[in-house]
Formats: C-alpha cells, sequence, structure tokens
C-alpha cells in the first residue's frame, strides 16, 4: 500500500493543499494537524456513523461536531490515530478490492479476530496490529 493509497482515503488533494507524496510529507501532515474533515470522510468510506469513527479515534463527539463546524485540525494524537486508521481502511480496500467490500470486512464479525468486527478493533494499536495480520494472510490466501 502507497502513500497515495492513504491520502486517496483521506480525501486526496481536496483534503490536502500541497501534494503528499512520501512518508515525510505525510508525517509533516500529521504533525500539523490533519483537517477534521478527514474523519467524516472515514466515515463515508466505512459507511458508519462519525460518532463511531470519532469513539474509536477517542475524540469527543462534540469535539467533533465544534471543529467540523469551524473547520479547525485535529491535534497531533489524533491526527497520528486518524491516519492509522486510514492506513488500515486503504489496505482492507487494496486487497480486498473496493470501499463496499473493505467496509462490509470491517464492519462483521471476523472469525480471525475472534469474533470482533475488524472497525471495533481500530481503537489500539495492537488491535490495528492484529487487523493488518488478517488482512495480509488474506492478501497471500491464508483466509478466505
Amino acid at each position: 500500500m502507497s502513500v497515495a493509497e492513504i491520502v486517496a482515503v483521506l480525501g486526496g488533494r481536496k483534503t490536502f493543499k500541497r501534494a503528499v507524496k512520501s512518508t515525510d510529507d505525510l508525517a509533516r501532515q500529521v504533525r500539523s494537524g490533519l483537517p477534521a474533515s478527514t474523519v467524516a470522510l472515514l466515515a463515508v468510506t466505512l459507511a458508519v456513523e462519525k460518532a463511531q469513527v470519532a469513539k474509536r479515534l477517542n475524540i469527543p463527539s462534540r469535539t467533533l461536531s465544534r471543529r467540523l463546524k469551524t473547520k479547525s485540525r485535529l491535534t497531533h494524537d489524533e491526527s497520528d490515530r486518524t491516519l492509522r486508521m486510514a492506513r488500515v481502511v486503504a489496505q482492507a480496500r487494496e486487497v480486498l478490492g473496493s470501499d463496499e467490500k473493505a467496509s462490509h470486512w470491517m464492519n462483521n464479525p471476523n472469525r480471525a479476530l475472534g469474533g470482533r468486527k475488524p472497525f471495533d478493533e481500530l481503537d489500539t494499536e495492537p488491535g490495528v496490529r492484529s487487523v493488518e495480520a488478517v488482512l495480509y494472510a488474506i492478501a497471500y490466501g491464508m483466509y478466505s
């Protein structure tokens, strides 16, 4: 998965005014804070409510609403967690072939995750790693 695929999940050129072509560019964007609108874009891609995404990112719903209304930015930590989620979504999109399939997979219980939904695992780094491991296994034909 490339930086371009992660950037596309976060809204691409519409979100980022400057070209983001490398991990260094992406790191700079995270340090300066991603636009709050990236949370809404993730919700659309995953076909879930913004409040659910905000909960996984540990952003209070009222705080997110205020930031969306004022078009402000996420904090460094919130941006980092948002990027982490976008990375998993980009990987799911790449492995499964479409946003619809990725969304369906992310929102349904998975035996490889002990019956938990992949989306529900995205609130911690170990959970993200588990979901990524399952996606790698799918990519290499270990799971169907």
